[in-house]
């Protein structure tokens, strides 16, 4: 879906919505008719369209398939969703004002969250200034989590858990081999925005623990189009791990320059992999043994009783959309968060937003995305990461072991 960057066009979703929320009225929710009216400025041009985009899509996969199955019914009454969309630009600034104009112009009460960490801080000091409830699925910086933001509330676990697994994991084949955790040699390369740094600190601190020498430590700059220098150095000082985190974009330029500097490390996990198509953008071959982690995974053993289980959601999104080979986890963790704002909506049976925060405050669900139940802080701790390899271009689960579906391939055996 375009959208300008010269006039932001409205962007409402088509589907007839969700029976959600009792009786409302202009002085606590944005009515028209029968329909309540859910706001979000996210990304759909700029750097972070790619993620923006699969964020917009889970929403409204949700919408209409809580819509199709009846909706929710708040003080017998029911009504249907639909939801306001602005396109932030991939910029903080702009999705701030953004969020303005939908509580302040467009009387928006109920807000979904936008793309990434960065646009997250940039929107919820306004969300909380108004006191306007928001569900964000795809902010995951922790340091979100400690402004004491009473209004905020993550479906997905924070970003020092995304390559946590990646590291427990080099330490568990070191000692398969007969060596110690500790040594371990790991380079990084981070994006200097808040989310990477964030998945930085977690692998500084797990490294720590096990004693792990980090002989690389790159902070790249946030379009990040180029890791040569980074990884000729890994060519030089032949680490056992590599860790990468810069987005979709990042993903891309890491496995395209993986592939053309012929790099061997036996171990790498980077974040994004979905997002970034890098087995469609390089092949199976290229992409073989990249570990890749993930909020969720078909194949993991969730259920609930709208969705069914991960496998059908799976299915049922890719026959709504047969674009996508592989859903990314930012599209299942979207509808997690319309799913969110239904059950909130339910046992509130209100549409006034204190209630509707409380409600919030207190979800306890099963999803086919995870359990969801937030800390006082508001992020989701009912939910653990995953980590995925790109096995002959299947992304297979295997780490945790406790959720593996497969076993892990080392050391990794790309064909370049």
């Amino acid at each position: 879906m375009f959208v300008s960057r010269k006039s932001v066009r409205v962007l409402t979703s088509a589907v007839a919505g969700i029976a959600a929320l009792g009786m409302a009225s202009a002085a606590t929710a944005k009515v028209d008719g029968d329909t309540i009216i859910l706001g979000a400025a996210i990304s759909l041009t700029g750097k972070y369209a790619t993620n923006g985009i699969h964020a917009q899509k889970g929403y409204e996969f949700a919408v209409k398939k809580i819509n199709d199955t009846g909706g929710v019914q708040v003080g017998g009454k029911s009504y249907k969703l639909k939801v306001q969309y602005y396109d932030d630009e991939s910029t903080p600034a702009r999705g701030a004002q953004l969020a303005e104009r939908l509580i302040n112009q467009d009387g928006i009460k109920y807000m979904l969250g936008p793309y990434s960490s960065g646009l997250t801080k940039a929107i919820a000091p306004v969300t909380e200034k108004y006191k306007i409830p928001m569900v964000e699925a795809e902010g995951a910086s922790r340091s979100l989590f400690t402004q004491g933001y009473r209004y905020m509330f993550a479906v997905l676990s924070t970003s020092e858990q995304y390559l946590a697994s990646s590291i427990a994991l080099a330490g568990e084949v070191a000692e398969q081999k007969g060596m110690k955790a500790s040594d371990v040699k790991i380079a990084m390369a981070f994006e200097n925005d808040p989310f990477s740094l964030d998945v930085r600190a977690g692998v500084v601190d797990d490294a720590k623990k096990l004693g792990m020498k980090i002989v690389i430590d790159d902070k790249l700059p946030r379009d990040l189009s180029d890791m040569t220098s980074t990884l000729t150095k890994v060519k030089a000082l032949k680490p056992d791990l590599l860790v990468v985190s810069g987005h979709s974009k990042g993903a891309a330029t890491a496995a395209r320059q993986i592939q053309e500097l012929k790099i061997d490390t036996p171990m790498i996990a980077m974040t994004h992999c979905e997002a970034a198509d890098v087995v469609g953008k390089f092949g199976a071959d290229a992409s073989e043994g990249l570990l890749c982690p993930t909020q969720w995974a078909e194949t993991l053993s969730y259920s609930d009783p709208l969705m069914g289980t991960a496998a059908e959601y799976d299915a049922a999104f890719k026959k709504a959309y047969p674009e996508y080979t592989t859903v990314p986890y930012q599209t299942a963790q979207a509808t997690a968060a319309v799913m969110v704002w239904a059950d909130a909506f339910g046992r509130a049976k209100s549409t006034d937003t204190e209630d509707l925060r409380d409600a919030l405050a207190s979800t306890d669900m099963k999803t086919f995305y995870g359990g969801i139940k937030f800390s006082e802080a508001g992020n989701n701790i009912a939910k653990p990461m995953v980590l995925r390899q790109i096995q002959d271009g299947e992304y297979n689960v295997v780490a945790p072991s406790k959720w593996a579906s497969s076993e892990l391939r080392y050391p990794r055996q790309p064909k370049n």
